[in-house]
């Protein structure tokens, strides 16, 4: 056989993009990306959101199974008083067997049965144990422990028990020693509050969801808050903040002064837990009915707000 001389067939050159093409792509996904991050961050904000809903749902969920079981709510916190066994507890962690931590509520009995006055360092784990349904996915400081003063490192909570106007008062749903039944809102339970949203601290000194004493030994900036709440002259590291009372607004995680009030990393408001078991963003527009929902048998009529 001779040899094949068919010439390899000829392709066609392609020309080479210019500088100016490249520029014009670059610039067109640039626009592009400019116009979808907004409605990315949009839908995780708004993912976010309904996650921490969801968490709120199922404290309120818990606190009634609790309720049910216990014929009361959980204290907002314990006191220290002489012969307590749970010194500092707070309604969270007494609802652990509710939220599917048994092993992490066993453990902290175990602990406090070991050392009732120190819950702040081992064996009391439950102090440095982050749990998802406490915290708001908004805030990702909270699904760690964090270092604080004291050489101390805290797991931390996004969500405080509605005490009702300020740390000295027991008018709310959770405060110090609080045993209160359902039947004893006669304000209604769909116009209660029960909890609600505010980040920890910027130094992570306030916020605790496990053994926070907050000031005065109340709880209050830890475990609880009023809606008029007010700074108490032993506070410590919140040195320059104003005295109080704080109201119900916008706030920012690197501001100290903003442990005093309710608020979220949520656009506009923030999410609260009805005695119900119902959640809803709130407004902060609404600061203005916050006391009368604050209370659980003020006989005030509340017109729910947006």
């Amino acid at each position: 056989m001779g040899n094949d001389s068919r010439a390899a067939p000829a392709f066609p050159r392609r020309p080479a993009y210019t500088l100016i093409e490249v520029l014009v792509v670059v610039g067109i996904v640039g626009v592009l990306l400019a116009l979808l991050l907004p409605a990315v961050q949009k839908a995780r904000s708004s993912a976010q959101r309904a996650q921490c809903q969801n968490n709120l749902k199922q404290l309120g969920l818990a606190l009634h199974m609790y309720h049910d079981q216990q014929g009361v709510l959980p204290a907002g916190v314990t006191s220290a008083r002489p012969g307590e066994p749970f010194p500092h507890m707070g309604w969270m962690a007494r609802l652990l067997p509710f939220v599917e931590q048994e092993p992490l509520w066993k453990g902290t009995v175990s602990a406090y049965g070991f050392s009732p006055r120190d819950p702040y360092r081992l064996p009391h784990f439950g102090f440095m144990t982050p749990v998802k349904v406490f915290g708001c996915p908004a805030d990702g400081r909270v699904s760690d422990p964090q270092s604080t003063h004291q050489n101390l490192k805290v797991a931390l909570s996004s969500y405080l028990g509605v005490s009702g106007l300020d740390y000295r008062g027991t008018a709310g749903m959770l405060f110090r020693d609080s045993r209160v039944r359902l039947v004893e809102v006669t304000d209604g339970t769909s116009t209660t509050l029960l909890a609600g949203e505010r980040p920890p601290s910027p130094d992570f000194w306030y916020g605790w969801w496990y053994a926070g004493a907050g000031q005065a030994d109340t709880g209050s900036g830890d475990q609880v808050l009023g809606v008029r709440e007010l700074k108490s002259g032993g506070s410590q590291f919140v040195e320059g903040c104003p005295s109080g009372p704080y109201s119900f607004r916008d706030g920012r995680i690197d501001s100290p002064c903003d442990v005093f009030h309710f608020w979220s990393l949520h656009a506009g408001g923030a999410n609260f837990l009805f005695a119900d078991g119902s959640v809803r963003l709130l407004s902060y527009a609404a600061d203005p009915v916050l006391p009368a929902l604050a209370t659980r048998n003020g006989g005030e009529v509340v017109s729910m707000p947006e």
